[in-house]
């Protein structure tokens, strides 16, 4: 099977978390979609400053949608193809996409139901949806809080969701497998103390940063790696559990 490769050109690529996540929604791309078709449409709902956009574009014609303006912006300096629009009520005519990605987006959005359903009426029938989310609600932390999280989900709540709305899962996995036990146990023994702000848009009004906390250089480096090889077992097996969830569905 062919593998896409990951670019490293955009910021948001050379942090360990983005990287590890992008490496693993190519993986499920690569397997359930397949190489690049002209013909294909894609859309990237609440694709922000456009990391996905540019990625995505290594599969078909892609467009992204975000709410906000300030990281649209960013995106067309990009040279990316985007426009603003709100996840609940998505500015495009039924079945109009082969594929709709909605990495991150959902835990974000009070009205989930609408999302899901807006999802399903611009996929054509037999069209994909990809999405990740964060997963267990006992992970909750201050940054669910910075990033305005409504909610964190198991496995089985998000497979339950989308089969209500009309979809069929593929597969769907828990990502960040191999850090969880030191992930996990951070996230508890800071529960209770003062957290450090993070380097996030929602506190700079002039420049766009990197939406997540930063990690010094060598560890960056190790982080990534340990997502690459991840990477590549979730090509292979569905992992037991873990920070985030990537699911592939089909709109039946």
């Amino acid at each position: 099977m062919k593998t896409t490769p990951m670019n490293v050109v955009l910021e948001e690529d050379r942090h360990w978390w983005f990287a590890s996540r992008t490496r693993a929604i190519l993986g499920y791309l690569d397997c359930y979609v397949g190489p690049n078709d002209p013909n294909r449409r894609i859309l990237d709902v609440g694709c922000g400053a456009g990391n996905m956009v540019h990625h995505l574009s290594h599969y078909g014609q892609v467009t992204g949608v975000d709410l906000y303006s300030k990281p649209l912006e960013v995106a067309r300096q990009r040279g990316l193809a985007v426009q603003e629009g709100s996840a609940d009520d998505l500015p495009f005519d039924d079945q109009t996409f082969d594929v709709v990605t909605l990495l991150d987006v959902v835990e974000h959005v009070p009205n989930e139901h609408g999302v899901f359903a807006e999802c399903r009426r611009v996929l054509k029938p037999g069209g994909k949806l990809l999405v990740t989310v964060p997963a267990l609600m006992w992970l909750w932390s201050q940054n669910d809080v910075i990033n305005a999280h409504q909610r964190r989900y198991t496995r089985a709540e998000l497979k339950e969701k989308l089969a209500q709305h009309g979809f069929r899962v593929l597969r769907a996995s828990y990502n960040n497998f191999l850090l969880f036990p030191l992930a996990a146990g951070l996230i508890l023994a800071r529960r209770g103390r003062a957290e450090p702000e993070l380097a996030s848009p929602h506190f700079d009004d002039d420049a766009y940063q990197v939406e997540m906390e930063p990690a010094p250089p060598g560890m960056n480096g190790v982080l990534t790696g340990v997502g690459q090889v991840e990477a590549s077992l979730m090509k292979h097996v569905s992992l037991p559990i873990g920070t985030s969830i990537l699911c592939i569905a089909e709109r039946r």
